[in-house]
């Protein structure tokens, strides 16, 4: 007996043992939507992002299609007033070229991966076409291809293309060269490039015979350390046989190595072809052929410069002017003798680094020209631009979000954009608007930083380490980037260097080199703590493109990032001193007394990490001073496949926490939750996915989040935010996570989970514009959602609640799929169907007494929902029974707003007329967040009066409603005395002073109708006093003047007397005409009582 007993106890324990293993690490979160948890895009446009190429449509110049370099395809009909993204359900977000096929306007190509050589840039998956003007798309192959230059299509014959496919930047191999369909892309075949390292970057054809055909060339390859621009593989090239072979043109062209060539081809004169070529060391010129490529001469040294010619070199052939070319630059190039002599063009008033321009066949004076922020458009050849402030596809490096009240600033670095800050949220009812954004620092923004307690206060930098500290109440920006000492060698900064405010003093800030600087005074001066921490190598003895180069080889490091670099700083908040440090050469050092001494962990040592992997980001866990994060990528290798890591040791041991992500998904952010340990959030090259358990599974978030980047992540505490740094369309805010925390397995077993919220922020919205929404401001303005206001609650639902109806039709379609006949159901169910009633899902709002306030009908479909209370009580409305049709008792808005304070909500189901509780009661606080400037009245009393308000409309809607149908009786009655031949003046009389007696009242009510026929003022009314009282209702912080309290007396005296005479009309006077037309035998009139059959 008592083994008995042991055995079966044994296996209980065995059995809870499992459980909670279970519920800790299994994924319960495995085949479950969270597209509820929805993020908003809140822009901004106010600087937009780089575009890569722009199709106009042959047959209306309105309809543009626009690839964004790291933002999708942009759709406008209407030349920019309005956008669609049309690509966003892709794989990929990165795209290159678009182009319209010439003989079907409605087919579109577009060619993903865009073609520059940048250090930041994304990568694509092959060629798109779309059959329906964007609506949808199908890849047609080329998917190794990563980068694609340019699409051209035959112009007689649909199903001959030829694509400039580049390849990929930082690895050898994949798709690249020039590739020829003949079969509308369904086949592929390559005929010019090589296996390894070059790709073609550019094609032009004879418009006079589409066989001859130009392209360049163009062999480069990038690393962490450097970029190498040219090789052997480039050059130009033509085939006269449709591009089935190529004879490399040689002839006048230079014979080192070449980089990036752009080409053009004249069309008032096809003979004539131009070159734009970088040559080594970022030099370069424009070369000219007068006889088909047979033989060039140089015309310039013009050469795109800056960020160098890898990211430009765009070279276009006026349509309007013979020799007159366009080259794309920093500030475009422009010559008018055949690339002799350039000027740069006007470019006044737009943003600069240019990358495509668009012409019109007939207007020499029109320009549309795509830029790293945005598009403009030019009417007058360049003296006046255009710009496009509704495109959101802003590319951010990194964010930081302020604690701001009552909401929250969000500030990021973007590309080649500066640094912006602006509004998580507004007070307007329109939402976010371009207004509610400003810029913070100029030029390529990086990673800001904000202090906790003082908002006021904002570290920004620009590439390289030029950090600066930006006092908001001023507008100054105060240069604090660390300074060598006398001696010692200069600092090498990462294009995008790592800031960190100390979690244990605000005033603390650590910010990073190849050392670890520190300052306890915001910047005003510095100490290092570290020496160098990386490898310290000399990057132009390390190998590119397989093999390492000489000096005299087209280097081009101007516009990367030094090497050998600090890239991620963390602290830990449990122990001052424990400081992270990860480099962008494969290296991670770990310190436990404020500097005095380092470890250094090579990533190599890591298990299954590349050896020279970049440290994207570190984590100091925030709740167990010996746990760290890491999140490594090797992309600049060639790997694209995601590393995160977790150790409990600070750093003597790793495990991988990368379970069930996908490969080639690089992962660039990593934060936790900061309230329960085991939530955390990572920011990947495709979107952002999240772990319940410590990262022993991952789920990703779709809701409101297009196919993009995430390059960093932020969590505003106090709000319990997450807020995303997307690197191409601005910034996306998921509002309020909390409710992640609560999920577990109980959350799955049981019917309904309605989970815990934030604080309900109460306020009186404001309307910016005349009308709300855009107003006036036309159709370009652009807004962005603010979160929904009120309450907003989340819950779950295990099941569907569907009707018999619905029920029937799913198992008939189950058994037609099964090829199983389907029954008939039966006339008394389809009866039932008939006439059930559809079972609803009810969120109830209570008061802190338990008072139902307000009853919402909620979504009733399995899985999580999430649903909003604006704040207010049911509008408090009378009910007439004319023309009713079908009552919605949800649907009643506008009630008066509630007092701050106490509520609780609670789900209940309505199953045939019964209701019954399917979740837990949640308590949430209602916090007011405005105080006026002149103190008013409290909010009961507010409440109060808004109550006293409604009661006079209600009485005021009855009496209008019993004047009207005494209006419709009194014709009944007239009706009736006149179908009955019977002549009796005295009731006509009485009738007519009925009715001469409810004229006189609704002028009481609502003035003459003469008057307002014609627009003359009448005297004070009843309604003009009511509709004066009921503006003391609108507010929520001062409640209603001595004036509009007036109004309510005087009209609530007005409206008794009122009362009083229609209530003696309608139960004395009305009733006695009525037993007189009864006496004289008149027909039945509605509202009598039913007469008897035999009477």
């Amino acid at each position: 007996m008592k083994k008995t007993i042991f055995l079966i106890s044994a296996i209980m324990i065995l059995c809870i043992l499992g459980h909670a293993q279970k519920t800790e690490s299994d994924d319960l979160l495995k085949g479950v939507s969270l597209k509820a948890f929805e993020y908003r895009n809140i822009g901004p446009a106010l600087k937009s992002g780089r575009i890569s190429d722009i199709a106009v449509h042959p047959e209306n110049q309105n309809i543009w299609y626009v690839t964004v370099g790291s933002g999708g395809v942009w759709k406008t009909e209407n030349s920019g007033i309005t956008w669609a993204p049309i690509f966003d359900n892709q794989k990929v977000f990165s795209t290159g070229c678009v182009t319209i096929d010439p003989n079907n306007p409605h087919v579109i190509w577009v060619g993903t991966g865009e073609n520059v050589g940048g250090r930041h840039v994304s990568y694509g998956d092959g060629i798109y076409k779309s059959e329906d003007d964007g609506q949808s798309w199908k890849n047609m192959g080329l998917k190794e291809s990563q980068h694609i230059s340019k699409i051209v299509i035959h112009p007689n014959n649909s199903d001959i293309m030829w694509v400039a496919v580049q390849g990929p930047l930082w690895s050898p191999g994949g798709d690249r060269g020039l590739y020829i369909t003949k079969d509308g892309g369904k086949t592929w075949g390559k005929t010019l490039g090589d296996d390894e390292w070059t790709g073609v970057t550019d094609i032009v054809i004879d418009p006079r015979n589409p066989d001859v055909i130009y392209c360049a060339s163009w062999q480069r390859g990038r690393t962490v350390a450097a970029y190498m621009g040219g090789g052997p593989g480039s050059g130009i090239h033509k085939s006269t046989d449709g591009g089935n072979t190529w004879t490399k043109l040689k002839t006048g062209l230079p014979k080192s190595d070449m980089g990036k060539i752009g080409l053009a081809i004249s069309p008032q004169n096809p003979d004539v072809i131009y070159a734009a070529i970088e040559l080594d060391r970022r030099k370069g010129g424009v070369y000219k052929s007068e006889n088909r490529g047979a033989s060039w001469k140089k015309q310039s040294d013009a050469v795109s410069g800056a960020t160098g010619p890898h990211y430009y070199q765009e070279l276009y052939a006026s349509p309007h002017e013979f020799d007159k070319i366009y080259l794309a630059d920093v500030r475009i190039q422009i010559s008018k003798d055949g690339g002799k002599t350039f000027k740069r063009l006007n470019e006044k008033n737009k943003h600069s680094d240019n990358h495509i321009i668009a012409f019109r066949e007939n207007d020499p004076n029109y320009l549309l020209v795509g830029t790293d922020g945005g598009v403009y458009e030019s009417f007058d050849n360049a003296k006046n631009w255009r710009y496009m402030a509704n495109l959101p596809i802003t590319q951010f490096y990194k964010l930081a979000v302020d604690d701001s009240k009552p909401f929250y600033k969000i500030y990021g670095g973007t590309q080649d954009n500066g640094t912006l800050g602006g509004a998580s949220r507004t007070i307007y009812r329109r939402g976010i608007s371009n207004a509610d954004w400003f810029i913070n620092l100029f030029a390529d923004g990086h990673q800001p930083a904000t202090e906790p307690g003082n908002p006021n206060i904002v570290y920004s930098e620009t590439q390289e380490g030029n950090l600066f500290r930006v006092d908001q109440k001023t507008g100054e920006a105060i240069n604090i980037k660390p300074q060598a000492n006398p001696g010692d060698k200069y600092e090498r900064f990462n294009w995008d260097s790592p800031i960190l405010i100390s979690p244990h003093n605000p005033t603390t800030i650590y910010f990073a080199s190849q050392r670890v600087w520190k300052s306890t005074n915001r910047g005003d001066s510095w100490k290092t703590i570290s020496d160098d921490l990386t490898k310290n190598q000399e990057r132009f003895s390390l190998p590119i493109m397989d093999k390492t180069w000489g000096w005299d080889s087209p280097w081009d490091v101007y516009a990367m990032s030094d090497y050998n670099t600090i890239t991620s700083l963390s602290e830990s908040p449990l122990k001052e001193g424990l400081i992270y440090a990860g480099t962008d050469d494969g290296s991670i050092s770990v310190t436990d007394n404020g500097g005095d001494t380092w470890n250094k962990i090579e990533v190599g040592s890591l298990p299954g990490v590349p050896k020279n992997a970049f440290v994207n980001d570190i984590k100091a866990d925030l709740y167990d001073e010996n746990t760290v994060f890491v999140v490594l990528d090797d992309h600049k290798n060639g790997d694209f496949n995601p590393y995160i890591l977790k150790s409990t040791n600070r750093g003597e041991n790793w495990k991988q926490i990368t379970n069930n992500l996908p490969e080639n998904l690089i992962v660039w952010r990593l934060v936790q939750d900061h309230i329960k340990p085991g939530i955390l959030f990572i920011g990947t090259e495709f979107g952002i996915y999240m772990s319940i358990n410590g990262g022993q599974s991952w789920s990703k978030m779709t809701g409101g989040v297009p196919t993009i980047s995430f390059r960093d992540l932020a969590i505003q505490k106090r709000e319990n935010d997450l807020v995303g740094a997307s690197f191409g369309r601005s910034f996306f805010v998921l509002d309020d996570y909390s409710p992640l925390r609560e999920i577990d397995e109980n959350t799955f077993d049981q019917e309904a989970t309605l989970f815990g919220l934030r604080d309900a922020l109460l306020y009186s919205p404001r309307a910016s514009q005349t009308f709300g929404g855009k107003g006036s401001m036309g159709a370009s303005y652009f807004i962005s959602p603010n979160p929904p206001y009120g309450a907003v609650f989340t819950y779950y639902l295990s099941k569907n609640y569907t009707t018999l109806k619905e029920a029937r039709k799913k198992e008939e379609k189950k058994s037609k799929k099964n090829g199983e006949d389907i029954t008939f159901p039966g006339w008394n169910n389809l009866d039932k169907e008939l006439y059930e009633a559809s079972p609803v899902v009810i969120l109830t709002i209570m008061d802190s007494l338990g008072n139902s306030i307000r009853k919402i009908k909620a979504k009733k479909g399995k899985g999580f929902h999430r649903i909003s209370w604006d704040l207010r009580y049911p509008a408090f409305n009378g009910i007439d029974t004319d023309g009713l049709g079908v009552f919605d008792e949800f649907s009643s808005r506008g009630g008066l707003m509630v007092i701050p304070g106490r509520y609780y909500a609670s789900l209940s189901k309505r199953i045939d007329g019964i209701n019954k509780p399917i979740s837990d009661t949640v308590m949430f606080n209602v916090v007011s967040i405005q105080d006026g400037s002149i103190k008013g009245s409290s909010p009961e009393d507010i409440l109060a009066f808004g109550r006293d308000v409604e009661r006079l409309k209600i009485a005021n809607y009855a009496l209008n409603t019993v004047v009207d149908n005494t209006k419709r009786k009194l014709a009944a009655m007239n009706k009736a005395m006149g179908s009955i031949g019977v002549s009796n003046d005295s009731i006509y009389d009485g009738i007519f002073a009925l009715n001469a007696q409810l004229d006189d009242i609704q002028q009481k009510l609502y003035g003459s109708k003469s008057k307002k026929e014609v627009g003359q003022k009448t005297d004070p009314t009843f309604s003009e006093r009511i509709w004066n009282a009921a503006g003391g209702t609108q507010n929520i912080s001062y409640g209603p003047t001595k004036t509009q309290r007036q109004s309510l007396k005087i009209a609530t005296v007005e409206f008794e007397t009122i009362r009083l005479e229609v209530e003696e009309m309608v139960n004395i006077k009305i009733p006695l005409l009525e037993d007189r037309l009864v006496e004289i035998g008149a027909p039945w009139i509605e509202g009598q009582p039913i007469p008897k059959a035999n009477d």
